[in-house]
């Protein structure tokens, strides 16, 4: 179902106060989330409202809690996130990396106990706005099962680093598994089958049963979702488990926070975050500097195409195309995604009419091509 950006977004601030968020924190998680439905990436999208939701009925996400600042040097700072909204944590974690990075040339901020913070590209995205390289990392729940083990220890793990050029950005943000817990619970949802060599069951084998593999995550029976490179270290299963260790080292590790494994235990998340801002000009002139990678940019996207490929994208390149379009032309939103939103309203006190239009679901259900 078709939804314009702007009813989208009246929806989620309205949604966010009612759970009790302030105007502004209700402003911030929303452009968080809509971002990552304008980039297409719909795993981090509105399908996250429902979690967002239950962490706050059952404690594990806490409304009023604000970010505290409990180490800091010019360069770093490590910040205690109380159990707060992923996405405010961060917000302000970035934010005090980027005002270091302009004073001292880099800024590097850490976050305990926090929550879920969406995609990390939209933190990198905040430094690279401001002129400055920017990465994001973070643990999560343990969904990835490394080389030759059989039960989840890390969670999906994702790098992000954006980085100033021309005609776009550089903007890289993907997650250490091959893919997200995100998108299993959109296969579930539209009730397909896995794809073969994405997740083992608790035994350890591959398991193509989406509902399976998202049970025995929550319950912390075994298996879950292979690293980058499957579960051979001949695919170089190896490496993803390695790039997963990376992005807990520098959020979980540093900030002595709670590691993937032990985090979503006894009602608490626990999620840690990383965050770092570079100021290009500490290396020489950051103009030349941009100039430079636009044009190596340039010169991969003219680089010899492969027999029936029509195009070669830079990293960043397909998400500024999906965001022209669906301001264009509006975000399609998974018609069960679209039922709880509707489930949410009613939840809430919110007029689906108003917020969301007049609404078919049983048709919409009926014609979806999820079916």
């Amino acid at each position: 179902m078709n939804f314009s950006y702007e009813t989208l977004k009246k929806f989620c601030e309205a949604s966010f106060a009612k759970l009790g968020f302030s105007k502004l924190e209700s402003e911030e998680i929303t452009d968080v989330l809509l971002l990552s439905d304008l980039y297409g990436i719909e795993s981090h999208g509105m399908q996250r409202l429902v979690r967002y939701h239950k962490g706050i009925e059952k404690g594990l996400i806490k409304v009023d809690a604000k970010p505290e600042i409990v180490f800091e040097t010019p360069v770093s700072a490590v910040i205690e996130g109380h159990d707060g909204m992923g996405q405010l944590n961060s917000i302000f974690a970035m934010k005090k990396a980027i005002e270091k990075a302009k004073t001292s040339g880099i800024g590097i901020v850490n976050v305990r106990n926090s929550n879920h913070f969406g995609i990390a590209g939209y933190y990198a995205k905040m430094a690279c706005d401001a002129g400055l390289i920017g990465f994001a990392v973070t643990n999560s729940e343990a969904i990835m099962v490394p080389t030759f083990c059989r039960m989840a220890m890390l969670g999906s793990n994702p790098i992000a680093m954006s980085m100033p050029a021309e005609p776009y950005p550089f903007f890289f943000d993907a997650s250490t598994t091959v893919v997200t817990r995100g998108k299993l619970e959109v296969y579930n949802k539209n009730g397909k089958a896995l794809p073969e060599g994405w997740a083992l069951d608790k035994n350890g084998h591959g398991s193509t049963d989406a509902a399976d593999v998202l049970k025995n995550i929550v319950a912390k029976n075994g298996g879950g979702i292979m690293p980058l490179g499957g579960e051979k270290e001949q695919t170089g299963s190896h490496k993803g488990y390695g790039y997963g260790m990376l992005c807990e080292i520098f959020s979980s590790i540093l900030s002595m926070g709670i590691t993937s494994n032990h985090t979503h235990i006894g009602g608490k998340g626990g999620t840690c975050h990383g965050f770092a801002a570079i100021d290009p000009a500490i290396f020489g002139d950051a103009n030349a500097i941009k100039e430079h990678l636009s044009t190596f940019l340039e010169e991969l996207r003219n680089a010899p195409k492969a027999d029936g490929a029509e195009k070669i994208y830079t990293h960043g390149e397909k998400e500024i195309l999906a965001y022209a379009d669906r301001m264009k032309n509006g975000i399609d939103v998974n018609v069960n995604t679209v039922a709880e939103m509707v489930d949410f309203c009613n939840f809430v006190g919110l007029s689906v009419e108003e917020y969301l239009g007049k609404l078919d679901l049983d048709t919409a259900k009926k014609d979806s091509s999820y079916n």
